[in-house]
Formats: structure tokens, C-alpha cells, sequence
């Protein structure tokens, strides 16, 4: 009961409290005019932190929306950029692509020979490879047959091993069985060019041991066998050494042709008329065709295509 009188007299004392200010502002108007004053100061300092809380969350809004749309830049101008760099490299090969096949098309073949470009698609060489062979992307399609000579601006690469309908299979001048009847540039001292595989020399074989033959002297193809051109330029002599014990020299040369980075070929062929004479000369001879031939002698030029075919 006692805490109900005092809370009866806490109202009624607030009720004359209020009802004699409220005479009193009514006399005076000092409320009023106090009111008038401090109001906006009062309502502008409990109204601050709200309005500086709002402007964090809106600047903090327009930054995240900015950035999202920065991102979103960022990425576009990083795949324009990439997309730029690989046309770029695609030019570039395609530039550097041009300038090959136009010097290809400067390629001039021996008299009474044509060719045709090739790109090589495939290489198989080294341990791993049976046969030292890169493969170009015509075929019997395109007129390719087997045994047809292939080079390249700097020197003679090889011969057609097998010819597909679209695809070729090219046995390179490193490869063990592969056989080109050569003449030295300047002493005119024939041989015998065989491979020992990629990487590793060339060997020249039955050079007499007075033929002359000079270090760097230029290795060009005789045209004995009837498969290569005669005059195309094929390696370069790099070691001689005599032996008292061998009727033939001991030469070592070096291939022109970096056949591992080979991209392009030429496909030599005779033409019609050049092709036609040779058959007839062939045939002339007797027993022309009747079995593999035997192993080379000096200055023969006859080539081992038998072995490289077998395979």
C-alpha cells in the first residue's frame, strides 16, 4: 500500500510540475523560445551519428557496386589481352610460315625435275624410332610414290619410304639404311653416303685411299642411282682419317639439313618426258629388275633401298 501512495503522489506532484510550467510558458512563452533554439541543435546531435551511419553503408555500396563493375572490366580486358597475344603468336607463325613457303617457291630443281611443297606432320627419330623417318601430309593422292627424292633449301633431306593415300613416310639420310651415291664438289671423288642414325656423323664409304678429299669440302649427289638428282648439295666432310690396313678411307661428314626441325619439304619428281627415258633405260638393261641388288662397290652409286623397305 505505501509503495501505491508514493507512486499516486510521484503523479501528482509531475501533474502540478507540468500543469505550472505549461501556466507559466503560457505567461512567459521562455519555453518557447528555448525550444526554438536548442530543438534543432538537440535533434541535429541525436540525429549525426544516424545520418553518418547511412552515408558509411551508401559509400560502402557504391564502392562494392563499383568494384563488382571494375572486376568485371578487369576480366574483359584480361581476356582481350590474352586473346590479343595468342593472334599475335598465330601472325607471327603465320609471317614467319609465309616467309618459308616463299622461299620454297624460289627453289630451283635440277634440269628435267619438278616439286612440290610438303609440310611434315610427324617425326619419328633417335632410340626410340626404328627408322630415323618424318611423315608429310601428301600422298598417292598428290601424285607421291615411293622412292621419290625429298629436300629442302639448304640440302637433300631423304627419299619416300612408304607413300599413303594422303600421308608419306619420308626415310631420312641419317638413318642407318639409307644409301646416296655423292661426289666430292671440288676433288669429284665418288662414295658412298650412309647414316649411323640422328645425331650421330655421317660415314662416307668406299673412298680409295688416294682419292682426294679435303676437310669441309662439299658432299653432292652423284645421280647414279637413278632415284637422286645429280648436284644437289647433301653434307659436308668434317673428319678423314687413313688406315694402313684398309683399301678405303675412313670419312666422316655432316648433314646440311637440321632434320629435326624440319617444317617443310620439296618432293622432287622427273618430268613426264624424263621419267619415260629413264624407264627405257632401265629396261634396256638386263636382269635390270631381277632380285635386290648386292651391297655397293666404290664409285658404283647403286643404293641399299632393299634393308630401309623390308623395315
Amino acid at each position: 500500500m505505501r509503495g501505491l501512495k508514493k507512486i499516486a503522489i510521484l503523479i501528482v506532484a509531475c501533474l502540478f510540475v507540468y500543469l505550472s510550467l505549461f501556466t507559466w510558458n503560457l505567461r512567459t512563452g521562455h519555453l518557447d523560445a528555448l525550444s526554438a533554439h536548442t530543438g534543432l541543435d538537440i535533434s541535429g546531435i541525436i540525429l549525426k551519428p544516424g545520418i553518418w551511419v547511412a552515408e558509411q553503408v551508401s559509400g560502402f555500396w557504391h564502392r562494392y557496386i563499383y568494384l563488382v563493375g571494375l572486376k568485371q572490366d578487369n576480366d574483359t580486358l584480361r581476356e582481350e589481352a590474352a586473346d590479343l597475344r595468342r593472334t599475335n603468336m598465330l601472325m607471327g607463325a603465320q609471317a614467319r610460315s609465309a616467309a618459308r613457303l616463299e622461299a620454297l617457291l624460289g627453289f630451283r630443281p635440277p634440269e628435267k625435275w619438278t616439286f612440290s611443297g610438303a609440310r611434315v606432320i610427324g617425326q619419328r627419330m633417335g632410340p626410340a624410332g626404328a627408322l630415323d623417318t618424318v611423315v608429310v601430309d601428301k600422298g598417292k593422292a598428290s601424285g607421291v610414290t615411293d622412292d621419290m627424292p625429298v629436300a629442302s633449301l639448304k640440302g637433300l633431306v631423304g627419299r619416300i619410304l612408304r607413300s599413303g593415300a594422303a600421308t608419306s613416310t619420308v626415310l631420312l639420310l641419317t638413318d642407318p639404311n639409307s644409301r646416296i651415291a655423292v661426289i666430292g664438289a671440288g676433288n669429284r671423288s665418288p662414295g658412298m653416303l650412309s647414316g649411323q642414325g640422328y645425331g650421330e656423323p655421317l660415314q662416307l664409304r668406299y673412298v680409295n685411299q688416294n682419292a682426294p678429299v679435303d676437310p669441309g669440302e662439299l658432299l653432292l649427289s652423284s645421280g647414279l642411282s637413278g632415284i637422286y638428282p645429280k648436284g644437289l648439295p647433301v653434307a659436308k666432310v668434317t673428319k678423314i682419317r687413313r688406315s694402313d690396313i684398309s683399301l678405303f678411307l675412313t670419312v666422316q661428314a655432316e648433314p646440311l639439313v637440321d632434320v629435326a626441325g624440319l617444317e617443310e619439304v620439296l618432293l622432287l619428281s622427273r618430268e613426264p618426258e624424263a621419267a619415260v627415258e629413264a624407264g627405257t633405260g632401265n629396261a634396256a638393261v638386263p636382269g635390270a629388275q631381277a632380285g635386290p641388288a648386292p651391297e655397293a662397290g666404290p664409285g658404283s652409286g647403286k643404293e641399299d633401298a632393299s634393308g630401309a623397305a623390308d623395315q
